[in-house]
């Protein structure tokens, strides 16, 4: 159940965010896409606090190729 609301709320954001902001991520996949997988391989607790400390590298001089 939680892990399909995350999901879910991740789904929106791809959806409703600005493309400046979508389209200015360093990491190849996305953020979003990395919390997505991060959330189905990992469950929703351990896969958010990935996905969170993905998020807080994401500025220079970081980026590149990872997935979870």
């Amino acid at each position: 159940m939680i892990v399909g609301l995350s999901v879910g709320v991740i789904r929106f954001y791809q959806r409703v965010a600005p493309s400046r902001l979508r389209n200015a991520c360093r990491f190849e996949p996305s953020c979003s896409n990395y919390a997505l997988l991060a959330i189905e391989k990992h469950g929703a607790v351990r896969g958010w606090k990935m996905a969170l400390n993905r998020i807080h590298r994401c500025r220079f001089p970081n980026g590149g190729e990872y997935y979870p």
